[in-house]
């Protein structure tokens, strides 16, 4: 009697088991490690996918530089959305991914200030340098360039502009692109270069302004996907619905420009 009790008290505990590991494993949900300018356009796409397949994918948001590092290191991660298609590059020829991937957008950066901010924003960033000069902008906000391809692109237009070395000492980094939007709009800077996928998010749009500064002023933000080599049959589905008609739709409302297409 006291055996039976206890195979009842463990039965649950052991179904439980074997439910989540071995040959009876709840399928967990592949994780996509994706550039912080994502946000909110992958988000929608997300939602998009798991209503038109059933499937769904887990969104990690973060700096591009920082994910091929925890890639190299053994992360486990199913598909890697890059905003600078060289860190992609060098996964490929590590020998961490399945193949080469593909090109999936071009992104712009924009000049972004708090609705409170008196300055004047302006794709040629006269704006900027007139406050600037005023002695009115005391923090700027702008992502680490160190390891993350908006704030490179974020220095190039600024030093197009003749305003780094002026700024560099106000300089406030974010982590990524969209810690640096959080400084930019939130009070902890008076403005920033940011995505301009995420200035044009209806959540970005209550907090603040933008101007979208000129392509020419800095290096293509070429951004590619791949998928890595343990990627299972959802991470591939999700992969290949990026490249169809809902997803670049998504894509091309939150302002990237899209391959195949002129910007």
């Amino acid at each position: 009697m006291q055996r039976h009790f206890l195979f009842l008290l463990c039965r649950p505990l052991l179904l439980a088991c074997l439910m989540t590991s071995g040959g009876y494993a709840l399928a967990a949900e592949p994780v996509v490690a994706a550039a912080s300018d994502l946000k909110f356009a992958l988000d929608e796409i997300a939602r998009a996918f798991r209503k038109d397949t059933g499937q769904s994918v887990r969104l990690s948001y973060g700096s591009s530089g920082i994910f091929a590092t925890q890639i190299r290191n053994g992360a486990p991660f199913d598909l890697y959305m890059s905003a600078d298609e060289s860190y992609v590059s060098q996964l490929v020829a590590e020998g961490h991914t399945r193949d080469a991937g593909k090109l999936y957008a071009v992104g712009r950066i924009a000049l972004m200030v708090p609705s409170s901010s008196g300055m004047p924003v302006d794709p040629g960033l006269k704006g900027l340098a007139a406050h600037l000069k005023a002695g009115k902008v005391k923090r700027f906000a702008i992502a680490n360039p160190q390891h993350a391809p908006y704030g490179r692109r974020a220095e190039e237009a600024l030093r197009k502009a003749g305003l780094w070395e002026a700024l560099k000492p106000k300089l406030v980094y974010g982590e990524n692109v969209s810690q640096a939007a959080q400084f930019a709009t939130g009070g902890s800077a008076d403005g920033g270069i940011i995505a301009l996928s995420l200035a044009k998010s209806p959540q970005m749009e209550k907090l603040g302004r933008y101007a979208v500064i000129p392509a020419d002023w800095h290096a293509p933000l070429r951004q590619r996907m791949v998928l890595l080599k343990n990627a299972d049959a959802t991470a591939e589905a999700f992969y290949q619905y990026m490249q169809g008609p809902a997803a670049r739709a998504v894509m091309r409302r939150y302002g990237f420009a899209l391959p195949g297409e002129t910007p």
